[in-house]
């Protein structure tokens, strides 16, 4: 099997994190690609904060609809979109290009920390409004995921997949 498709399919959405710090080399890998993600016009309208405060962590895993495995987690990255991108693309552009960039980044981002031994999940379900005020986000930073990142426990087996032919078809 190709070694990133290999990755795809064994990389799994964890929620249970040991209590183990990421070494610095790693978060840099992340960070590259994070980077080196794909965006819209080569805009790049995204900004990422990557949080180890325990408080911060706290606040949002309350904003997070009380998701309190997220506090077990050593980093939590939280994905924002940069409205800015209006100015070339329009609304299509912070309603989708954005959205889409960010999208990107975590999805290297999260292949990346599996190959470094690492669980994520992706989070969507939070008040935004509540993650602004927490990280004093500017204007026009919108967040749109949370991950938290760290080593798994254990990891769960592979959910259910529906068949090719319902997932695609060609015309």
């Amino acid at each position: 099997m190709d070694e990133v498709l290999k990755i795809i399919k064994e990389r799994r959405s964890i929620r249970d994190f040991q209590r183990k710090e990421i070494p610095e080399e790693i978060v840099r890998k992340l960070i590259d690609a994070i980077i080196w993600a794909p965006s819209a016009g080569n805009l790049q309208a995204r900004k990422f904060y990557f949080i180890t405060k325990e408080k911060i962590k706290k606040d949002i895993a309350t904003a997070a609809l009380n998701q309190n495995f997220i506090v077990e987690s050593p980093l939590v990255v939280v994905g924002c979109i940069d409205k800015r991108i209006d100015s070339r693309y329009g609304d299509r552009g912070v309603g989708l290009y954005a959205i889409q960039d960010v999208a990107s980044s975590i999805m290297n981002m999260q292949l990346v920390a599996f190959e470094n031994g690492l669980g994520s999940v992706w989070i969507g379900a939070f008040k935004e409004g509540d993650v602004s005020n927490i990280l004093g986000l500017p204007y026009n930073l919108r967040p749109v995921s949370i991950v938290p990142v760290g080593y798994p426990f254990k990891t769960p087996p592979a959910p259910p997949r529906i068949p090719a032919q319902e997932a695609v078809e060609f015309r």
